[in-house]
């Protein structure tokens, strides 16, 4: 199969919330089963090896988020120009096809590699989480749509929920209870002080925003307009530059929290990943690196990983597409990354 049957297949199927799981792990390992892979099936995962000692892996995830309109059927592969369109060729189906189609044209004997398909990206990232601790090469790829410009690093992520709580009554007689929006406010006040004058003055020059952002997303709180509130509570979001912080804006918060009935449930703590090592090589024969402020796979496994697939990144949009240009450049640097890391093998 050349590189576009196989997105034409992989697209084919309807892996929406993992939908038609079964049906493509099925197919990926079908194809692996024709160059000799070792395969194991993790859950809804798979994982495929053809060496026991693999020096670089390759993660992609197999899911794909749902769409609201379409042109078209979005489970058939479209051609315009040189638009490839189907929900999920740029994110990341994109990016299975061109590791696949590598591994057709690699010299297996001399290239020891790894695969790890996953599922639930889109939503809880469950499948990198149930199978991470088998990752073994110490240098990962992962296809995640960039316009083969490699990416070498990702900011961290801290979700928390805070819950306040006051006194319901009348809003006739509002002396009579606290109002836990009040509390909620006051609270972000002292938050918005700490964020400007703390987290956007401590820099972290490789992140294109070069500090740990904060993001109040979500506020819900009283029941009616005639009651003071005796709950509200906020939803925030850091995206963390340096892994220190993670622990120091959460004691930040408790210290804060001191001062109001409340509770703090973490719901998310990540940490900031940066690759150091040397990959000059590959900015020799793509373009040069960058770091992203989001979260990828890679930032749930204690690995160095470049971010590297085809564009334009169209990923969440009506009409997906990749072109048949980066689909092929994609997989020739692939090859040249694996052949790498395999030197001297």
């Amino acid at each position: 199969m050349d590189i576009k049957e196989i997105l034409k297949k992989l697209i084919s199927y309807n892996t929406i919330r993992d939908n038609q799981n079964k049906e493509i792990m099925d197919f990926i390992e079908s194809y692996l089963n024709n160059y000799n892979f070792t395969v194991e099936r993790i859950e809804k995962c798979l994982i495929a090896y053809n060496s026991d000692n693999p020096n670089v892996g390759f993660i992609g995830h197999t899911d794909t988020v749902d769409y609201e309109s379409w042109d078209g059927d979005p489970f058939e592969l479209q051609e315009k120009n040189d638009k490839l369109i189907g929900l999920g060729t740029c994110d990341m189906k994109g990016g299975i096809a061109s590791i696949l189609s590598a591994i057709s044209k690699l010299d297996l004997k001399k290239n020891k590699i790894a695969l790890y398909f996953t599922n639930d990206e889109e939503i809880s990232f469950n499948g990198i989480k149930t199978i991470r601790k088998k990752i073994v090469p110490e240098n990962i790829i992962i296809g995640e749509p960039t316009n083969n410009i490699p990416i070498y690093g990702t900011k961290g992520v801290l979700e928390l929920k805070v819950e306040f709580y006051g006194i319901k009554c009348h809003s006739s007689t509002p002396n009579k209870g606290i109002n836990a929006i009040y509390e909620c406010i006051k609270f972000i006040d002292e938050m918005k002080n700490y964020y400007e004058n703390k987290l956007m003055n401590d820099k972290v020059e490789d992140f294109e925003v070069p500090y740990t952002t904060m993001n109040i997303g979500m506020i819900k709180g009283g029941e009616s307009v005639n009651s003071v509130a005796g709950k509200c509570e906020i939803s925030i979001d850091f995206r963390v530059a340096k892994e220190e912080q993670l622990e120091t804006i959460i004691k930040k918060i408790k210290q804060i929290l001191k001062n109001y009935n409340s509770k703090l449930i973490i719901k998310q703590n990540i940490p900031p990943k940066i690759n150091r090592n040397d990959i000059s090589f590959l900015e020799n024969i793509s373009s040069k690196k960058q770091t992203k402020c989001y979260l990828t796979e890679g930032s749930y496994i204690d690995k160095n990983f470049i971010i590297l697939g085809p564009g334009p990144d169209t990923s969440h949009q009506k009409n997906e597409y990749i072109t048949f240009n980066s689909l092929k450049e994609t997989e020739q640097l692939y090859i040249k990354i694996i052949e790498f890391y395999n030197r001297g093998e």
